[in-house]
């Protein structure tokens, strides 16, 4: 029961997360964002390291770990986070979630590709869905959200999306966050019985050092320094609240298994819903497209991530569903 409580704790505050952020940057810049965010994160994970008593550990990864791992951090915390903060501000959270949560399809997609794992009829079909529940979110995407009835004056613009340019970038962040799961297993394959979180430690310090590159690109200093007191708020928010939320996955996964875990991180779309229209009503389309496939999306996701073999025993389905259910499409 604690572990279901700490996972949707998880899922709530990632959900919060994307929130605090999509409202920084409708004013604000990804690079501002980003420039608390992934520094903060890797000494969040320094601090759960050090509570761990875990600290000795990250001298005794191997050269390959430590390669898979930077690898991870650079592509999870820095590419992938840039697009999904970016798609965040082209299209809101609304639009942009439901195709970022595409990362449970990548993930399953290229585990059967590189490592052999099964890939079965429910979990095409959960993928099927998932795919239908991004696209249904885009109908009327157009329109925008429209300008408030209120006479008093809005200093901020009025949000209108940018659907194919936000998709892109959501489709980006769905690759990104799909492959590093992926890239994770491997270097603790290196380094079977060291802890996760000098783990991830390291990825967070590799993320940090190269997103620090951008600090010699022209303009990107200025940028950065520029942050308003009001979005360096938003901003500040966001980098404790993705640091509160993967502790509360690190604290589910240590007293649940994985299949508990998954399914209910996936509540972070409805969460994001909930939340969009409480703090950024203003900067988000909500319409029935977007609730029908946020919802949509959600169940693809779960029928993905929940193992094949327990559903029909939970659900009690005929011996023929089940048979059809768990027929192997690709892996050994």
């Amino acid at each position: 029961m604690l572990g279901v409580v700490y996972a949707a704790l998880g899922a709530f505050t990632f959900a919060l997360n994307n929130v605090t952020m999509r409202r920084g940057v409708v004013t604000g810049s990804v690079l501002q964002g980003m420039a608390l965010t992934v520094p903060f994160g890797g000494l969040t994970f320094l601090v759960i390291t050090i509570v761990f008593g875990e600290l000795g550990q990250l001298a005794m990864f191997p050269a390959a770990a430590v390669a898979w791992l930077a690898g991870q951090g650079v592509v999870h915390f820095v590419f992938g986070r840039y697009c999904n903060y970016k798609s965040n501000q082209l299209m809101g959270v609304n639009l942009a979630a439901p195709v970022v949560q595409l990362q449970v399809s990548v993930a399953m997609l290229l585990a059967v590709a590189t490592l052999h794992e099964k890939f079965t009829v429910l979990q095409a079909f959960g993928t099927v869905l998932m795919l239908g529940g991004s696209f249904v979110t885009q109908h009327n995407a157009n329109n925008g959200r429209k300008a408030p009835t209120s006479s008093k004056p809005r200093p901020e613009p009025l949000f209108r999306p940018h659907v194919v340019s936000g998709y892109l970038f959501a489709l980006g962040a769905a690759i990104c966050y799909g492959a590093s799961p992926l890239m994770a297993r491997e270097a603790f394959l290196h380094a079977p019985g060291l802890g996760t979180a000098p783990g991830g430690c390291l990825a967070y310090a590799a993320a940090t050092l190269f997103f620090s590159l951008f600090m010699l690109t022209p303009g990107s200093w200025r940028d950065i320094m520029g942050t308003s007191r009001e979005n360096l708020r938003w901003f500040l928010s966001a980098a404790v609240l993705v640091a509160i939320s993967q502790a509360f996955v690190y604290a589910s996964l240590a007293v649940a298994p994985l299949m508990v875990v998954t399914p209910i991180l996936q509540l972070s779309l409805v969460f994001r819903l909930m939340l969009s229209q409480a703090i950024n009503r203003d900067y988000e389309v909500m319409n029935l497209a977007v609730i029908s496939g946020a919802f949509t999306a959600v169940l693809g996701s779960l029928l993905v991530s929940i193992p094949t073999d327990e559903l029909g025993g939970w659900l009690g389905l005929p011996l023929v569903l089940d048979d059809l259910l768990r027929y192997r499409l690709a892996g050994s």
